[in-house]
């Protein structure tokens, strides 16, 4: 396991360098205007390029090492890692093209994860089968498309929630790595190697990646490497619950609660404005906290003063998601605490929101600069 993840680290690390080098002449089609933009500069964003090639570099060293019983072997079933492979590199293709363009409108993007997901289930045979209430379970089992249709909108889903939350160095990737690792760690208490290589293989690759992206902003994510993201750990979470009885289906909603509730909530929020979900605004969660609570940083050069507090707004968000994740982590299988953490967050997070909002922020997040 740690080869695997030194391998994919490394790999990432190798191919951003490259990207940073040589990709900076696509960096300016950028638009300066958009109101998700806080850097200066052109940066590119092709992080999803480099990481996607580490996670194909450990998924093909999982297969070799285990056909040809090389040492650090993982057993592995060649069908699962080319499905996974497949349905991954569909959005991640077409995140990377509109990284490239901007020119892929959102419909097209949403229609490509909605694909990756139908090819997922249909190839991986998913579906969620139960709800972990028993008064519903019997009922939910009786009605197998109900679990496969959840299936395809969580795995079609997740990767445009971890592209809403891609707006500061080192937010979305480490609450990626961070996640990966918990379900790796639950993956491993349940006896399924597999399954923990193959999320593996995404921490090491996101590892390498941040290494480049946080502090210093060189290369972002981009929607590619968002929607990487988000479809490995979508399948790696519905393979846990659908293969194991004693994880918790809650399991994965409250480890993902964060940036979930934020797409949740974000919709609702445009939809009582009169806005369409898809256009962009600077009214998310991690701006609110980049403008509101992150104090002024008095330097001469702006370009510096915007990367120290670009930096200084992830801490706030990672702190928000070791809340979910370590509670996740120690009750995977006690749907109970789950849920009450769950609605928990939820209730915070709203109050914490309006109080942004309303300029009463809690003095907790006051902190010193």
């Amino acid at each position: 396991m740690l080869f695997l993840l030194i391998l994919c680290c490394a790999t990432a690390f190798v191919a951003t360098a490259m990207l940073v080098r040589y990709a900076r002449e696509h960096a300016g089609r950028y638009g300066t205007e958009v109101p998700q933009r806080f850097h200066t500069g052109d940066v590119p964003r092709l992080g999803g390029v480099a990481m996607l090639m580490a996670c194909t570099v450990g998924w093909v060293w999982m297969v070799l090492s285990d056909r040809f019983r090389l040492p650090n072997q993982i057993r592995i079933d060649l069908l699962a890692a080319v499905s996974l492979w497949l349905a991954t590199a569909i959005p991640v293709v077409g995140g990377i093209a509109e990284d490239l363009t901007q020119r892929l409108p959102a419909r097209y993007r949403l229609l490509l994860t909605v694909c990756a997901a139908v090819l997922a289930v249909g190839m991986l045979d998913l579906w969620v089968p139960r709800l972990g209430w028993a008064p519903l379970d019997a009922w939910w089992a009786a009605t197998p498309w109900l679990g496969v249709a959840l299936a395809v909108v969580a795995i079609s889903g997740l990767p445009h929630a971890f592209n809403l939350i891609d707006g500061y160095n080192g937010l979305a990737g480490l609450v990626a790595l961070i996640c990966s690792f918990a379900v790796a760690y639950v993956a491993l208490q349940v006896g399924d190697r597999q399954l923990a290589g193959m999320v593996l293989a995404l921490a090491g690759g996101t590892a390498g990646f941040l290494l480049w992206n946080y502090p210093r902003g060189l290369i972002f994510a981009g929607d590619g490497g968002a929607y990487l993201w988000g479809v490995v750990i979508a399948v790696a979470t519905v393979q846990l619950v659908m293969r194991y009885p004693q994880v918790s289906p809650w399991f994965p909603v409250l480890l993902l609660i964060y940036p979930v509730w934020e797409t949740l909530f974000s919709i609702w929020r445009k939809l009582v404005r009169g806005q369409s979900p898809g256009v962009a605004d600077a009214l998310h969660f991690h701006q609110l906290i980049y403008r509101r609570i992150v104090r002024e940083v008095f330097h001469d050069d702006e370009a510096r003063r915007m990367l120290m507090r670009n930096n200084r707004t992830s801490p706030y968000l990672w702190g928000f998601t070791l809340l979910t994740v370590v509670p996740a982590v120690l009750f995977w299988h006690n749907t109970a605490v789950l849920v009450a953490f769950t609605a928990l967050f939820v209730v915070s997070y709203v109050w914490v929101y309006v109080s942004i909002v309303r300029f009463r922020s809690p003095r907790w997040l006051k902190l010193r600069q």
